[in-house]
């Protein structure tokens, strides 16, 4: 009877104490966790190192824009300083366009799916103007890239303007419900949009306070954001592609205008590069070494600058990569960009 007794206790102990083990197994375990996820919080694990796969890269092309003056900058950021940005950025391979045969024959099948005849003139060797089947409207297209800009003749046919133009919302659903219908609607062409109200005085375009008094809404849309990074062009307030929206309920008469802009992005094709510092972007900007996108509505000679921060640049034109960029916002929209990839990995 002892031996079973002690048996008996000798079992419980052993119980008692392995699931004390157990609990203390996981409340380590637990603890190892929540330790390990502290310390990378303040202590992350660096990013492996660039991969500059592409070596040398050309250039940003900004174009060339004069520079009212000769400004000077004071930075007033929320953190007070010039922020800590990333240590690397992915630059995205851009593929040119194909020159071949069957570049007329796609253009036409654009220009039909776009309502268009098909049977277009040439203009140039690489530009055809092609009408529309029922408006006073034609299609200019470049059968290489296929960028392209429609024209509608309100001097043949004012209808068009007679109704109120739609809100930017709708006029936004509208453009991309006739780009998608013709398969010309590009997957990262899914940003933001902005918009301006125009109307029409003396024969031309002119800014219209508000919708009411509107006869067309210009709507832009811009690339979508990559790696959390905003997609930027020349001018930061209008988009490489936009349309004119009118109010007619005929379909042939709600694109008034608009100019087609756009060079896809291979988000499968990238490499990551070092990024400045953003004191080195500023120390740039500071010696006149920036792209200024916009200089504000009341040209400054003092800048004060707001925000600094990483975006991708949008030229709008044949590039080989797209590259990332620094940019600087000041007051009264005042805008510059930075080639954010560090001076040593750009050819000459």
């Amino acid at each position: 009877m002892a031996s079973l007794t002690q048996t008996a206790i000798m079992t419980r102990k052993i119980i008692r104490y392995g699931l004390y083990g157990v609990i203390a197994l996981i409340i380590g375990k637990i603890a190892l966790s929540t330790s390990i996820s502290v310390y990378r919080h303040f202590f992350p694990e660096p990013p492996p190192p660039p991969t500059v796969a592409f070596g040398k890269l050309p250039k940003i092309p900004f174009p060339k824009k004069e520079v009212a003056g000769n400004p000077s900058y004071t930075l007033e950021t929320p953190e007070g300083s010039i922020p800590v940005l990333s240590t690397q950025a992915k630059v995205y391979f851009m593929p040119k366009p194909v020159q071949t045969q069957l570049n007329l024959e796609l253009a036409k099948d654009k220009a039909t799916n776009l309502g268009f005849i098909p049977s277009g003139e040439q203009v140039s060797q690489t530009l055809y103007r092609f009408k529309h089947q029922r408006a006073p409207s034609t299609l200019d297209m470049n059968i290489i890239n296929g960028i392209f800009s429609i024209s509608y003749d309100l001097s043949k046919d004012s209808s068009p303007i007679e109704q109120r133009p739609p809100s930017p919302e709708i006029a936004a659903s509208q453009i991309r419900s006739y780009l998608s219908s013709a398969n010309l609607l590009p997957v990262d062409l899914t940003g933001p949009t902005t918009h301006q109200f125009l109307k029409i005085e003396e024969g031309s375009f002119a800014n219209a306070v508000s919708l009411s008094e509107a006869d067309l809404v210009k709507v832009y849309l811009f690339r979508k954001s990559y790696d959390n990074f905003p997609s930027l062009t020349p001018n930061p307030s209008q988009a490489n592609t936009w349309f004119m929206v009118s109010g007619s309920r005929e379909r042939e008469k709600q694109i008034i205008a608009s100019e087609f802009h756009y060079f896809p992005v291979d988000e499968d094709k990238s490499a990551t590069y070092p990024i400045k510092l953003a004191e080195s972007a500023w120390e740039e900007l500071k010696a006149g070494n920036a792209f200024i996108a916009s200089q504000g509505v009341d040209n400054e000679s003092n800048i004060v600058i707001r925000r600094v921060y990483l975006a991708y640049y949008d030229g709008g034109v044949s590039a080989e990569f797209y590259q990332p960029i620094i940019v600087f916002e000041g007051d009264r929209g005042f805008s510059a960009y930075v080639p954010a990839v560090t001076s040593d990995y750009y050819g000459e």
